[in-house]
């Protein structure tokens, strides 16, 4: 009864356009208040307790980091250094797109970030190349989504510290299947660009490419820097999140120049929205777990496991789907938060690699980046693309049919999720 109270709550809030975090932190307090022996003190304590993780530090640095770097220019010098080596291929445009993509994904940790500042340089140049509006849009969504697959990730950090697993392997988990999945898109973009006999560019000369490759070469030693320095030992993810925001400082002060100190202002106003917006549902997710243990519900789920002789493929089924759903509402910390707890008792039981689970767990959240009402990279596209929503959504509708195949794909083949935590970091 007081678990229909709590999502009957949750769900008229959320009806109502209230946040998710005010709406999810209002149902819980609400349940317990009436339901059980807690005090509003008590579970004001437990909202705060909860924020007080040395690991979550690395969330906002990562935020302020990935800002940066889509003012201080890293991104720009990116793109052109990528165009001109791979520029003038089949889809080449494109190509450089992911590419992109992919290489921002493994500096701010952010999807949003990654599609805002990717797009906003290379949807203007993918019109003009004569790719179809729908078909940039829907591209520029879908490899934003590589933010939070490819280390680092603010998804597998509050994975991590959700599931009190290690976040260094968590992101080692992630890094093959990105670059599978980049690689993925690469091939469907050259394939859509020979079938639409899309004019390539002109071939860019050895000495503009080697120009090009000078330029980027200080932003484009960021991701070495950061996964190198975790899996060296040197630093923790969260001392390389920090390490990552001084060394963007630098290069975007000193090197590049296109960071002026009155940008600092636009700049920290953004990671900080951004940020109490992720910390906010973490501590309104608390309260919603406090409750979940109170009425023992994840104890009743492994025994439901256990009558039922479910195997991990149906599991895998059942909760595919409901991500999936839940993506067309919630965002990714939300769904991750609500979600996990409930589901780490049948991934024991079903001796589930947490790393394997962790990995279809983030591209299930990558889906719902790009799935209506309230995939985030949609309205990130289509503010940038000055576009109605509903052309962005028809423009993403087949790469959300790639990325699903994917998904099957790591659900199919663990080792490609667990092979580098198992083999290179034990």
């Amino acid at each position: 009864m007081s678990t229909a109270l709590l999502f009957s709550i949750f769900a008229g809030l959320f009806l109502l356009n209230v946040p998710i975090a005010i709406s999810l932190a209002t149902a819980a307090l609400a349940v317990l208040y009436l339901t059980t022996d807690f005090t509003m003190h008590m579970m004001v304590q437990r909202m705060f307790a909860s924020l007080l993780s040395p690991t979550l530090m690395a969330i906002p640095a990562f935020v302020f980091a990935g800002v940066l770097m889509s003012h201080g220019g890293i991104s720009k010098y990116l793109i052109s250094a990528l165009r001109a080596w791979f520029g003038h291929l089949p889809g080449g445009l494109a190509v450089v797109t992911i590419m992109a993509c992919a290489i921002f994904a493994a500096i701010s940790g952010s999807s949003p970030a990654t599609a805002a500042a990717i797009g906003a340089i290379m949807y203007p140049a993918l019109v003009n190349g004569g790719y179809p509006k729908k078909y940039a849009m829907g591209l520029i969504a879908a490899s934003g989504t590589l933010g939070i697959l490819i280390p680092p990730s603010v998804t597998m950090v509050v994975f991590g510290v959700t599931a009190e697993e290690s976040i260094g392997k968590l992101f080692m988990a992630g890094l093959i299947p990105g670059l599978i999945l980049a690689l993925i898109l690469i091939i469907c973009a050259v394939v859509y660009a020979k079938m639409q006999k899309l004019e390539m560019l002109e071939k860019a000369s050895w000495e503009e490419r080697w120009k090009s490759s000078l330029k980027a070469l200080p932003g484009g030693f960021l991701p070495f820097f950061i996964l190198g320095s975790i899996y060296a030992g040197v630093v923790t993810p969260t001392e390389a999140a920090v390490l990552s925001v001084f060394y963007t400082l630098v290069v975007s002060f000193f090197i590049y120049r296109e960071l002026k100190i009155r940008d600092m202002r636009k700049i920290f106003v953004e990671s900080i929205n951004i940020s109490s917006m992720i910390f906010l549902i973490i501590a309104a997710a608390m309260v919603f777990a406090l409750f979940l243990t109170a009425n023992q519900v994840p104890q009743q789920l492994a025994a439901w496991i256990a009558e039922n002789n479910l195997n991990k493929y149906l599991f895998f089924l059942a909760t595919n789907i409901m991500f999936f759903v839940m993506g067309t509402f919630l965002e990714a910390v939300s769904i991750t938060l609500i979600t996990l707890p409930l589901l780490l008792p049948m991934i024991h039981a079903l001796d589930i690699d947490i790393m394997q689970f962790a990995v279809v767990m983030t591209v299930n959240m990558e889906l719902a980046m790009i799935t209506p009402p309230v995939g985030l990279n949609l309205f990130v596209v289509s503010a940038m693309a000055k576009e109605r929503l509903e052309k962005v959504i028809s423009g993403v509708v087949p790469f959300l049919i790639i990325m699903i195949l994917a998904l099957i794909l790591f659900v199919l083949w663990p080792d490609v999720s667990t092979y580098i935590p198992r083999v290179l970091m034990d």
